[in-house]
C-alpha cells in the first residue's frame, strides 16, 4: 500500500537491494564491473534515451570512461584506496582507505531528495563495504528517502479516495432525483443526466485505480492486461467528461443565441460528441500508445507523447467553451442595454454576475419574454458558471516546480479539486437546481401539508402552472 511504500523501500535498500518490489528496470549486470543496481522506480527524459537501461549505460560509461582525471595519489603506489565504481545509480570517485565516501542522491529515483547525500564504506583494506546478505558491493541509500514526499503522496492519495468516494455517492443521489419526477424531462436535465453519469463511472474506476493499481506496486510490474485496460477506460470517461460540459456550455449557448433548436436533433448530436467521438479518439490513443514498447509498461502509468491525442482535443473543449462564455456575454450586454433603464456601467456588473452563474440550470418552464427571462436570469439564486464550461481545470496545468513550498499546497488543491468535481456539480446541477426544489416541494407537500407548503400555493396564488421545453438555463 502507498503508506508502507517508504518503509518497504528502506527495507529493500538496507537488505542490498536484491529483491526489490519496487524496480522498474534491469541494471546492467553488476559482474561486467558496474557494481549492484539499487532498486527502485526510475524517471527518465524519454527525449534524451530510450530506456532505463539506457540510463543506465549513460551514466556508467560516463563514469568510467578512460579519459577521466584521478587524484594524483591513486597512481603513487602507496596509498591504499577504494577504486572508481559505478553502483547502478551513482558513481563513486576512488575513495582512501578508512574512509566513508559521500555523494548526492540520484535525482531520477522516485521518492528520492536529490538534496540529500548517500555514502559508501571504504575499508582499511581498499575494498568497498559488502553488504552481508547480497554478498556485493553495496551503498547506503536509505538516507536518501524522502518520507516528506512519501506522506504528501499517501495524503494526496487518501484525497483522491476520499474525494471520488463522496462525489460518486452524490452524484448517484442526484440521478436518481433525475429519474424520479416526471417534471425533470426537459433537453437540459436529459444532458445533465449524461454529465452525472460519465462522472459517476468516472469517479467510480478512479477508486478503483487508486486503491488497487497505484497501492499495489506488483499490478503496475506485472503490467496484466485488465489494468491496461483500466488505464483506456479512464481515459475514455476523462474525454467523456469534458465533452459532456462542452455541450452543457454549447446548449446553453445555442439557446441563449439561436434559441430556436429541436430538441431531438439537438440531443442527437450531443450523444454522439459526449459519447461516441471520445471511443474514436481513445481508439486512436490505444494504438498508438501499443506500438511504442516503451510506453506499455506499468499499466501506461508513465507519460507519453501519446497522450497528446487527448490533451488537444480536451484544449479544443476548453477554449470553446471560453469562446462560449465570451458571446454569452455579449448577447446578455446587448440585451440588457436595449432592455434596461440602467446604465451601462450597472449592466455592465449584471451581466458580469450573468455570466458566472449558471442561469437557475435550465429551467423547464413556459416561454416567457426576454425582459422577464434576463430579470429571472439575473435576480435568483444561482449556481457559479464556471464548473459548467470546466474552466477550471485550465488553472491545473501551472505546476510549482517540485520541491516548492507551493508544492504541497498545489497537489493537496488540485486533488481536491478534481475529486471534489462530482459534489460540485450535484449540488449545483441538482440540489440548488429550481426544478429539482420544486419537483421535491411537491411531493413533500402530499406526505407533509402542514410542514412543507406547495409552491404552487407560495408562487402562483393557488394557479398551477404548466410545464414546457427549457427556455435558458
Amino acid at each position: 500500500m502507498i503508506h508502507e511504500t517508504a518503509d518497504l523501500i528502506r527495507a529493500d535498500l538496507e537488505n542490498g537491494g536484491a529483491s526489490s518490489n519496487f524496480s522498474r528496470t534491469s541494471m546492467i549486470d553488476a559482474g561486467d564491473s558496474v557494481g549492484d543496481g539499487q532498486g527502485g522506480q526510475i524517471q527518465y527524459d524519454r527525449l534524451r534515451f530510450e530506456s532505463p537501461e539506457d540510463l543506465m549505460r549513460h551514466l556508467y560509461y560516463t563514469c568510467m570512461r578512460s579519459n577521466v582525471t584521478e587524484p594524483p595519489w591513486t597512481t603513487d603506489g602507496s596509498t591504499v584506496f577504494c577504486p572508481r565504481r559505478f553502483d547502478g545509480w551513482s558513481c563513486w570517485e576512488p575513495a582512501l582507505a578508512g574512509t566513508v565516501a559521500e555523494n548526492f542522491c540520484p535525482k531520477f529515483v522516485l521518492g528520492f531528495d536529490p538534496r540529500r547525500l548517500a555514502h559508501r564504506t571504504c575499508h582499511e583494506n581498499g575494498s568497498w563495504f559488502v553488504h552481508p546478505l547480497s554478498g556485493r558491493e553495496w551503498s547506503n541509500y536509505t538516507n536518501c528517502i524522502d518520507t516528506d514526499d512519501m506522506q504528501l503522496r499517501r495524503l494526496v492519495n487518501d484525497i483522491y479516495i476520499g474525494g471520488y468516494t463522496v462525489s460518486f455517492l452524490t452524484l448517484i443521489v442526484s440521478l436518481c432525483i433525475f429519474h424520479s419526477f416526471r417534471t425533470l424531462k426537459c433537453t437540459r436535465i436529459r444532458i445533465h443526466i449524461h454529465l452525472f453519469t460519465s462522472l459517476a463511472l468516472s469517479c467510480l474506476f478512479w477508486i478503483v485505480w487508486y486503491k488497487f493499481v497505484v497501492e499495489d506496486p506488483d499490478v503496475l510490474n506485472a503490467n496484466t492486461s485488465w489494468c491496461v485496460g483500466l488505464h483506456v477506460l479512464l481515459h475514455y470517461l476523462m474525454l467523456v467528461n469534458y465533452f459532456w460540459m462542452f455541450c452543457e456550455g454549447l446548449h446553453l449557448h445555442l439557446v441563449l443565441v439561436i434559441v430556436f433548436i429541436k430538441d431531438i436533433v439537438a440531443m442527437r448530436w450531443f450523444v454522439t460528441i459526449g459519447w461516441i467521438l471520445p471511443v474514436l479518439l481513445v481508439s486512436l490513443y490505444a494504438l498508438v500508445r501499443d506500438s511504442q514498447s516503451l510506453d506499455t509498461e506499468h499499466c501506461w502509468m508513465n507519460e507519453s507523447h501519446a497522450l497528446w491525442l487527448l490533451t488537444i482535443p480536451v484544449c479544443f473543449s476548453l477554449v470553446a467553451s471560453l469562446v462560449f462564455l465570451i458571446n454569452v456575454v455579449r448577447v446578455l450586454l446587448t440585451k440588457l442595454s436595449s432592455t434596461s433603464p440602467h446604465p451601462a456601467p450597472l449592466g455592465l456588473r449584471k451581466a458580469t454576475r450573468a455570466t458566472l452563474i449558471l442561469v437557475r440550470t435550465a429551467r423547464c418552464q413556459p416561454a416567457t419574454p426576454f425582459g422577464a427571462l434576463i430579470f429571472d436570469f439575473l435576480s435568483h439564486r444561482v449556481p457559479l458558471q464556471i464548473p459548467l464550461f470546466g474552466l477550471q481545470h485550465i488553472l491545473l496545468p501551472f505546476r510549482p516546480d517540485k520541491g516548492c513550498v507551493l508544492e504541497r499546497y498545489y497537489q493537496i488543491g488540485a486533488a481536491l479539486l478534481i475529486s471534489l468535481q462530482g459534489v460540485c456539480v450535484s449540488c449545483l446541477f441538482c440540489f440548488a437546481n429550481h426544478d429539482v426544489i420544486f419537483a421535491v416541494q411537491c411531493h413533500m407537500s402530499r406526505f407533509f401539508p402542514d410542514i412543507v407548503t406547495h409552491p404552487f400555493l407560495e408562487s402562483n396564488g393557488g394557479q398551477p402552472a404548466t410545464q414546457s421545453r427549457d427556455v435558458v438555463v
